[in-house]
Order: structure tokens, then sequence, then C-alpha cells
């Protein structure tokens, strides 16, 4: 295998795909990035069995082939070479000979047969998004997934393809995030999956606002297809978690008492004052609503105490209900709307926040002290 590139090209390759790649791992090939050279493209893949990323970058390939290479290694080494563009080739022993200006390097690679394959899907069951589009919804609902392992179907990000419309959700017992998008969904394409927070946080990573993704599913995967305008692609393939996840519908609350419209941005950076003023053990901000007023109170005992008020168009009974702060702070963050809703019932029901488009999120109250 030979072949010349621009530096910029495979740095942004081995960038895209080896944040996975696993330095403390039982099989050593999966410490590796495999590189296959064809026509006019480098292709990098790597995985760790669970989440697979394939990125294709240009190429002046010499002699088609392909092996396996240290993924952080190679990494570090492109990223500190001086030279613009470098020659990499590869001997039958898989001895890889990389250069680039004065700089030249000889590093110890496996043979590429010994790389797990990368799965392929049937065509049937599949849709199309813009970029900008999915990485919004992820966005607003990641935060939300538990990382308590004993609640498995509960890592990860339950989507939905129904009825002409993309559904996710997150949840973690004690809160609820909910987005839809309207999308062509075909008969054949219809179905519900959850795709584990792993590889949420990898798309996340990588998805740009511009661009295309294509969704392709069975069972028990899940790939997701980028392609951008400058004609670049990368692959993710994840494994599904299997499992049936919760009626979701039945947390939220079918009627609300009570709404109050919130400027997002100043109630985000109150409850952020607020929460400096809570701890690991008592970690809870008291929202007080009164008659065009809201007061937002902290008070910890081994910390201090604080208060401050916010002018809101409130006019329904006095309301007085607790919140973890990071529960409302993380919603708020993701948002970009100008402003939300926050509907309430008592201060023993579920809050949530809502906004004008198609997304919820609601969250259980704490006890007041």
């Amino acid at each position: 295998m030979k072949l010349t590139i621009a530096k910029e090209q495979l740095a942004n390759g081995l960038q895209a795909v080896q944040n996975i790649v696993s330095t403390r791992t039982t099989l050593p090939i999966l410490s590796n990035v495999l590189l296959r050279a064809v026509e006019n493209r480098l292709e990098l893949t790597a995985t760790d069995l669970d989440v697979t990323i394939c990125c294709a970058v240009t190429a002046q390939v010499i002699e088609p082939g392909a092996t396996t290479l240290p993924a952080r290694k190679l990494f570090s080494i492109v990223r500190e070479m001086g030279a613009l563009e470098l020659e990499l080739e590869v001997d039958d022993k898989n001895k890889c000979g990389l250069s680039g200006g004065s700089s030249v390097y000889r590093i110890h690679g496996l043979a590429a047969e010994e790389y797990p394959p990368v799965p392929t899907f049937k065509d049937e069951r599949k849709i199309s998004l813009d970029q900008a589009k999915i990485k919004a919804m992820l966005r607003r609902t990641c935060f939300a997934a538990s990382a308590d392992e004993s609640r498995y179907v509960l890592n990860g990000i339950f989507m939905s393809l129904k009825e002409h419309k993309v559904t996710m959700v997150a949840t973690d017992g004690r809160r609820l995030a909910l987005v839809e998008e309207e999308v062509d969904v075909t008969e054949a394409g219809q179905g519900e999956f959850i795709v584990p927070s792993k590889a949420v946080s990898e798309l996340n990573r990588l998805f740009q606002d511009k661009g295309t993704v294509e969704i392709n599913y069975n069972e028990n995967q899940a790939a997701f297809s980028l392609k951008d305008d400058k004609g670049s692609s990368i692959l993710v393939i994840t494994k599904l978690i299997e499992g049936s996840y919760p009626n979701y519908r039945q947390v939220i609350p079918s009627e609300t008492k009570e709404r109050v419209a919130l400027a997002r941005e100043d109630f985000l950076h109150a409850l952020k004052r607020a929460e400096l003023m809570t701890s690991d053990k008592q970690n809870s901000v008291k929202l007080s609503f009164t008659k065009h007023n809201l007061a937002i109170s902290a008070n910890t005992p081994d910390v201090g105490e604080s208060r401050e008020t916010m002018a809101v168009n409130y006019s329904g009974k006095d309301i007085a209900i607790a919140f973890n702060p990071g529960y409302l702070i993380e919603p708020l963050n993701a948002l970009t709307e100008d402003e939300v809703y926050l509907d309430l019932i008592d201060e023993l029901s579920p809050g949530v926040v809502k906004t004008n488009g198609p997304y919820l999120y609601v969250v259980m109250p704490m006890r007041l002290s």
C-alpha cells in the first residue's frame, strides 16, 4: 500500500474515528485504526465492537491496500509533523513508513484481515434528515438519559420513526425530555429503537450544521451516514440497546393548572447563581410564584443562602415548588428560544418546561424543606 495525502486530510480522518479507540483492551487489534487505500481515497475505520466509525478522506493512491496501525499513536505523530504533504507506504509485514519534510517514522502495524468486519444494512428501513435538525434534537434530549447501568434500557435515546415524524425521548426516572420533527417515513421504514449514550455522544461530536444524515437500522444495529457539501462522508454504526422502553407518555401530565412565561437566559442565569448556594447533600432551589413575581431561593445549612426575584407575567394562585437546579439548567442550556414556559399543577406534581415548538421536558419536584 502506498499513497500521498495532505496532512490535514489524514489528521481530520483520524480525529473523526479515534475517539472510540480503547487503550485498555484485551484485543490488541482494537487499539488500531484500519486504513484501506482505494481509488482516490483513504478509508479509516475504528471500533470498540459496540460502536464503529468509518471515514473516507481524499488521497493520491499509488498502490491500493490495507493495514491497521495504532490509532492514538498515529494521530499524535500526524498532528506534530510539520510537512503539509505526507507519504505513507506499508510493506507486506505491515510495517508502515510515514514521511513528510525531514521527518521519517517507522510504525509497526497488524494485518487488516484480523480487523472485525463492518456490518452491512439492507435499504428498506431508512430515513434521511438534515444534520442540523437531528443535532439539535439530540442536544435537547441526551442530557436526560440515565447513567445508572442497572436500568440499561434508559442508558440511551429512544427513537421512534412513525406517522411522518421522528420522536426522540430520554429519561432517567427523575426527568424526561421529548422532541419531535416532521419527516418522510415510508411504511417499511417505520419502527423504534434505543441508541446507546456512547453512540449519541459520538454523533453529537461529528454532526455538522450543514449536510444530511441517513439513518438505516435493523433489529440490533443502526447506521448513521453523514454526508456534507464538501463530499466527505462519515459512517457511525452502533449496537442498539435491547429491551422495551417504558411507556413515557404516562408520565407527561395531561393537563396543568398554571403556565408561566419566562425569559430563558434570565431564568437560566438566576438558577446558576442559586445553585452556587447548594451542596451535594442538599441540592434544591425553591421557586416561589406570586402575582407578577418569581423568587428564586436556596438555603443550605453548611453553605449559606441566597434569594433573588424576577418580574414575571403571572397572576395565578401563590405556589412554591423546589427542583434540583441542574435538572432545570440542562434543558435551558440546550434550548435556543428566547422564551420558555413552565407549566405547574402544585408543589408535589411534576413541572413541565415547554417551548413554542414540539418540545417538552418533565421534571419531578423535590420536597420543600
